[in-house]
C-alpha cells in the first residue's frame, strides 16, 4: 500500500445500534488524530475488520444471525465492493483473520470457526469448513454452550488457535491448505469461569496473553511453535480488589519491546495498564486509567507503538492516548465522534 493509504485506519461498527457501517479516516502522522473522509454502509454490523496482505482488501464480518464476511478493495479513496457478503454458516461472527489464503471466522452465536477460500480478486467464494466446538463452562448464563470469539494464526503460521469463551478453552488447530478443513491438535483449558474473549501474541512469540471477559483478568502462557503447546502460567488482575460493579475486559495489546500490555475493561470503563518482568511470565497491574467514554469494545496501538485507540461502544467515539514512554500510562489527546464503533483497524 502506497504512503496515502498507509496514514489510514478503518472502523467498524454496529448499524443496528445506529453505526453507519464502515467509517474510513486519515491519521495524521504528527498528532495521531484522525479524521472521518468516508463511510460504506454495504454490509450490516460489520463489527469486526482485517485487511489482506499488502492492505489493498479489507475484509468485514456481518455479526448477524446469518453470518457473513464481506471484501472490499480498499485500493482507492472509498471502498468498494468486492461482491455481496458470503455465508460463513455460523451465527454472529465476531472476529475474523487471513491464513493460507483463507478467510477464517469466528463464530460467536453458533460456537465454531469457518473457514472460506479466496478468489483471484481476494474475494471470499464457496461453501465454507466449519469447525463446530464443543463443551460448556460453570457460568450459566453465558457458558451454557461454546462461544467462539477470536481465530488467528500464530506468528509461524503453522497453527490457528480459536478462543472460546463458552468452554474456557483455546483451541489449536492445523489448516489444511487444499480444503480449508480445521482440525484440532490440542485443546487448551483454562482456569474454569475465566471465559475467554481474545488473545495476543508476545512479540518474542514464545508467550501468549489470553484476556479474560468473565473474570477481569489476562493469563500469561507460553507458546510452543514446535509442538503447538499453549501452557498457562501466570494470572494477573484488571481491576483493583476493591473495585466495584461489573468489569468486562474486551480488548488487549502488548507493546513493542514485550514489557508492557494494556487491556480495554467494560463496565469499569478504564484502560489496565500490566506491566511484565523479563520472563513474560509474571506482571502486576500498575495503574487503570478512564478511557475516555462508555464501553470500551476494542483497543489498538497505532503501527508507531506510541499512540492507544479506543473505540467507546456506546458513547459513541473514537478517543486516542498518548503513551508515556517510560511508564506507559495513556494520556488523552483528542477522539472522533462515531456512532456505535466496536473495532479499529489500521493499513
Amino acid at each position: 500500500m502506497g504512503d496515502s493509504r498507509a496514514r489510514r485506519a478503518f472502523i467498524g461498527s454496529f448499524t443496528s445500534a445506529g453505526g453507519r457501517g464502515i467509517v474510513v479516516t486519515e491519521v495524521d502522522a504528527d498528532t495521531g488524530a484522525l479524521t472521518e473522509t468516508g463511510v460504506s454502509d454495504a454490509v450490516a454490523d460489520p463489527s469486526y475488520l482485517a485487511a489482506g496482505a499488502g492492505g489493498t482488501v479489507l475484509y468485514a464480518v456481518s455479526e448477524t444471525s446469518q453470518g457473513a464476511v464481506a471484501a472490499f478493495d480498499a485500493g482507492g479513496p472509498d471502498l468498494r465492493p468486492l461482491g455481496p457478503p458470503v455465508p460463513v454458516a455460523g451465527d454472529g461472527p465476531t472476529h475474523l483473520a487471513l491464513a493460507h489464503g483463507r478467510v477464517l471466522t469466528a463464530n460467536y452465536g453458533s460456537g465454531s470457526v469457518s473457514s472460506l477460500a479466496l478468489g483471484p480478486d481476494e474475494a471470499p467464494q464457496g461453501t465454507p469448513s466449519v469447525l463446530r466446538h464443543t463443551g460448556q463452562g460453570p457460568d450459566r448464563e453465558r457458558q451454557q454452550e461454546p462461544h467462539a470469539h477470536q481465530v488467528l494464526p500464530d506468528p509461524s503460521g503453522r497453527w490457528v488457535l480459536g478462543v472460546d469463551l463458552g468452554t474456557d478453552s483455546v483451541r489449536v488447530c492445523t489448516l489444511d491448505p487444499v480444503t480449508g478443513e480445521l482440525r484440532v491438535h490440542r485443546e487448551t483449558a483454562l482456569r474454569p469461569g475465566s471465559g475467554p474473549r481474545h488473545l495476543a501474541f508476545h512479540p518474542g512469540g514464545r508467550h501468549v496473553c489470553v484476556l479474560g471477559e468473565l473474570e477481569a483478568a489476562v493469563t500469561l502462557c507460553r507458546w510452543d511453535e514446535a509442538t503447538g503447546e499453549l501452557a498457562p502460567v501466570a494470572e494477573i488482575p484488571l481491576v483493583p480488589q476493591d473495585a466495584e460493579g461489573p468489569s468486562y475486559p474486551s480488548e488487549l495489546a502488548v507493546s513493542p519491546d514485550g514489557r508492557r500490555l494494556w487491556a480495554a475493561v467494560r463496565g469499569q470503563d478504564t484502560i489496565a495498564v500490566v506491566d511484565l518482568d523479563e520472563s513474560f511470565e509474571k506482571g502486576e497491574l500498575v495503574a487503570t486509567v478512564p478511557c475516555g467514554g462508555h464501553w470500551p469494545r476494542d483497543l489498538v496501538l497505532d503501527p508507531s507503538g506510541r499512540r492507544l485507540y479506543v473505540a467507546n461502544e456506546r458513547s459513541g467515539d473514537i478517543t486516542w492516548f498518548t503513551l508515556d514512554p517510560t511508564t506507559g500510562h495513556p494520556h488523552p489527546t483528542g477522539s472522533l465522534p462515531v456512532p456505535a464503533p466496536s473495532s479499529i483497524l489500521f493499513t
